[in-house]
């Protein structure tokens, strides 16, 4: 029994060359979806719309404008009054502040000058030797730190003896007539006057030539 031939053997097809893929297609394989065509050029800028206003609209913001700074003005110069009225304000309490405390000082200090008087007129007829002579020291050197006192709080003696009469710092007891003084001229200080910061604490008691 012959042996069945042996067919000629299937001619393999032939393989096709693959061409090389890129990232972008190897990924599309993969996912199935279809690669977005590449574009070379630059995405273009979105457009911003322009906004176009009518006349009577920017008359409308003009005047809008012009109200706003009118307003601002009339603030700014609203503050400036007002800082102004403060400043004058806080000077006049400082000057009524000032002007009590010297007050205050004056009728205090005004007390101690009727012991300054009579000191002064203890020391007029001091002693010069004995237990009087030591006494009258005391007292001198209690007038002198009561003078630093005064001078301190600027207090200051007004000039009489031999000075014209003026009414604004002397107070005349008496007028007399005196041969070797000229009319209105200071005769004799009877009690001594005092200033304080250069207004009268005291106006010196005075005889007057006629």
């Amino acid at each position: 029994m012959k042996k069945p031939e042996k067919h000629e053997q299937e001619k393999e097809p032939k393989s096709k060359v693959e061409e090389p893929t890129t990232p972008a297609e190897e990924t599309v394989a993969k996912n199935g979806d279809t690669p977005a065509p590449e574009s070379n050029s630059a995405p273009e800028a979105a457009e911003e719309p322009l906004v176009g206003l009518t006349l009577s609209e920017y008359s409308e913001l003009q005047n809008k404008a012009e109200e706003a700074e009118k307003k601002a003005r009339e603030y700014f110069e609203g503050w400036q009054r007002e800082r102004a009225d403060f400043l004058n304000y806080r000077k006049r309490i400082e000057r009524e502040t000032a002007q009590l405390h010297q007050n205050l000082t004056g009728q205090i200090l005004k007390k101690y000058l009727v012991i300054l008087d009579d000191l002064e007129r203890a020391l007029k007829n001091r002693p010069e030797k004995g237990e009087g002579a030591a006494w009258s020291q005391g007292v001198e050197l209690v007038l002198r730190k009561l003078n630093n006192i005064l001078d301190a709080e600027g207090v200051k003696e007004i000039p009489a003896e031999g000075a014209m009469f003026d009414p604004t710092f002397h107070e005349a007891i008496s007028h007399e007539d005196s041969p070797d003084h000229e009319s209105g001229q200071v005769i004799e200080v009877v009690q001594k006057g005092y200033t304080i910061n250069e207004r009268v604490l005291r106006p010196a008691l005075v005889r007057v030539a006629r």
